[in-house]
């Protein structure tokens, strides 16, 4: 489907957000400035969701586009003056943004009470916007002409057959990098506390198979076109958004199961409009408005109340069997030795 074209029952969900804008403005548009991916996501955002509370509020949204690193690091950079009100981060990556203290706390409201449990972070320091997964991902036109079968295991990145195959997000840079590596760990013997066994295996194993160590996941779909890139681990939303380009690619749920990501929303603490701020974060949690992202971003909701039609259907449903064998790790241990892990993968991995 194309994102470009509005059907009527788009029409009819871009309508209901814009019915909520029926009320009184302001003298003066006050303008809210929200980091998060660009692309896909960005997009859906800004022609689908951000005009009806532009026009209920009289105010204008913004992106400041980037990853969850880039992100992180301009919040912090402006800690004592945020230069942004909203932003966008992947789960473990809003741990450490909480942790530093760039993040205060939502108030109660009827959209936050909705979500599924696993989408409300700590002490409502943060909300979950879209709910997915890393698992793997490959160029479905090349396993065709080679006449493989789908990838069904995380270890099929260490295949031979793929030698020169594999890219491989940055582990100290991108959570699907990190999230592949900690299930290989895990096969491997380790656990989320212990990475020694996956650093020990990984030059034996998928190591001489990786083209590329790439900071994001912006260079598959050149890569997938150009059948350099074969194999990589990716979410079903990710390769929703590429397919939608035309672009040769399927999702592999691995038979040890994906790793749950939550795309979460947090006030930056301090900002200078705290209470229009708070108004777009219960506005983006609202059920028309991740119908809407559903639709043009096949950004999956986390609100069971979103109405969900054409082929979000299909997407949900095959979200939620995913979801019955997916993992979720122990970001606190994680996070305190993520500095030590980017190091020593910078040095004996991408050296």
């Amino acid at each position: 489907m194309s994102m470009t074209r509005r059907p009527p029952l788009a029409a009819l969900a871009a309508a209901g957000l814009l019915a909520l804008a029926a009320a009184g403005t302001n003298a003066q548009t006050r303008t809210l400035y929200i980091g998060m991916n660009g692309g896909t996501m960005e997009k859906a955002y800004t022609q689908y969701v951000f005009p009806a509370f532009e026009k209920l509020h009289n105010a204008k949204v913004v992106v400041v586009p980037g990853t969850s690193s880039d992100i992180l690091a301009k919040a912090q950079a402006n800690k004592d003056r945020p230069q942004m009100h909203v932003m966008f981060l992947d789960d473990g990556v809003m741990m450490r943004a909480i942790g530093m203290g760039l993040c205060q706390k939502q108030r109660p409201s009827a959209a936050l009470n909705e979500l599924y449990p696993l989408a409300r972070f700590k002490d409502d320091m943060a909300s979950g916007v879209s709910l997915g997964m890393t698992g793997l991902a490959y160029n479905k036109k090349l396993y065709d002409e080679k006449k493989w079968a789908p990838p069904s295991s995380w270890m099929d990145l260490a295949d031979p057959k793929l030698k020169g195959k594999v890219v491989f997000q940055s582990l100290s840079s991108s959570t699907f990098g990190l999230h592949g590596f900690l299930m290989f760990n895990r096969i491997q013997g380790g656990n989320d506390k212990n990475v020694e066994p996956g650093f020990k295996a990984w030059s034996q194993s998928i190591g001489p198979n990786v083209l590329e160590y790439i900071p994001s996941s912006a260079k598959i779909s050149e890569m997938v076109q150009t059948g350099e890139a074969a194999l990589f681990p990716l979410t079903p939303t990710a390769v929703a958004a590429l397919k939608v380009k035309g672009i040769p690619v399927e999702y592999a749920q691995p038979k040890e199961g994906s790793v749950v990501l939550v795309v979460g929303q947090c006030l930056i603490a301090n900002n200078s409009e705290p209470e229009l701020a708070q108004k777009l974060t219960e506005f983006l949690l609202s059920p028309q408005a991740q119908a809407n992202v559903l639709q043009f971003g096949a950004q999956i909701p986390t609100n069971p109340k979103a109405p969900v039609v054409g082929e979000g259907v299909a997407q949900v449903a095959a979200i939620s069997k995913w979801m019955k064998t997916a993992v979720t790790v122990d970001w606190d241990s994680i996070n305190a030795n993520r500095p030590a892990w980017n190091a020593r993968w910078n040095k004996t991995v991408e050296r």
